[in-house]
């Protein structure tokens, strides 16, 4: 799994956990939906870090908290 892969499932983990849409974490994260919608469509390869510690503001989660999943364990870099 590439890292944007892993990204991409940890928010749409994340938003099934706290039970929220895509569109209302954009909402809440200040960012546009287009750009949300990329990232977990798979569209954006390499998100960017501030977009995701905007996401993680919208969460109101850590940066930490957010890479801390089994999903970024086994991560395929090269």
């Amino acid at each position: 799994m590439t890292i944007a892969e892993a990204t991409a499932q940890r928010i749409l983990d994340l938003c099934q956990e706290n039970n929220i849409s895509i569109n209302k974490l954009a909402n809440l994260s200040g960012i546009t939906q287009s750009t949300l919608n990329s990232i977990v469509n798979g569209e954006s390869k390499n998100p960017q870090l501030k977009t995701i510690v905007k996401i993680c503001y919208g969460l109101d989660i850590s940066l930490k908290t957010f890479f801390d999943s089994y999903i970024f364990d086994d991560l395929d870099v090269f």
